[in-house]
């Protein structure tokens, strides 16, 4: 049987969907990082301003399922999985930025340097790291085109 809905329908569909949620209120801060879709398996990742709950992400699922089911976009048996992108992803987009400021990030920069410090400040699409060595602490102004990945830097101590 060929399927009614090819992978990047089922995609944009899932971001359709979502667009029209996350555009109420109870979703204003929250806002989709991927979609991503391989066989029957359909995985949504957002964010928030302040977080993604639990009980958050399953409503999400659930409007998501729905939506799908009552277009016929999935058949009877498919995964769907809505959750946040978890600390070890890299930082996507620049609204991610705010809710880390004071944390380390481990940044790549599209010319292969790499920086580590600690985000100290966000300023007209430019993030400010403020990197401690031995030889003293350098603040780094780095525009956030200039970006390729940041990933922020679990430590257990303060």
């Amino acid at each position: 049987m060929v399927p009614l809905f090819d992978y990047m329908d089922i995609s944009r569909e899932i971001k359709t969907h979502l667009a029209e949620l996350l555009d109420t209120e109870e979703y204003a801060e929250n806002f989709l990082i991927e979609v991503r879709s391989a066989g029957s398996k359909h995985e949504v990742f957002i964010d928030g301003d302040e977080g993604v709950t639990f009980a958050k992400c399953r409503k999400i699922s659930r409007h998501l399922e729905a939506k799908l089911e009552e277009s016929g976009a999935v058949g009877d048996k498919y995964v769907l999985e809505v959750s946040s992108p978890g600390a070890t992803r890299p930082l996507t987009m620049w609204r991610q930025y705010e809710k880390h400021a004071g944390r380390k990030l481990k940044v790549k920069m599209n010319d292969g340097t790499e920086r580590e410090g600690k985000l100290t400040e966000l300023k007209d699409e430019v993030i400010l790291l403020t990197e401690t060595q031995k030889a003293g602490t350098t603040l780094h102004e780095i525009p956030f085109s200039d970006i390729k990945e940041s990933v922020v830097q679990i430590s257990f101590n303060n």
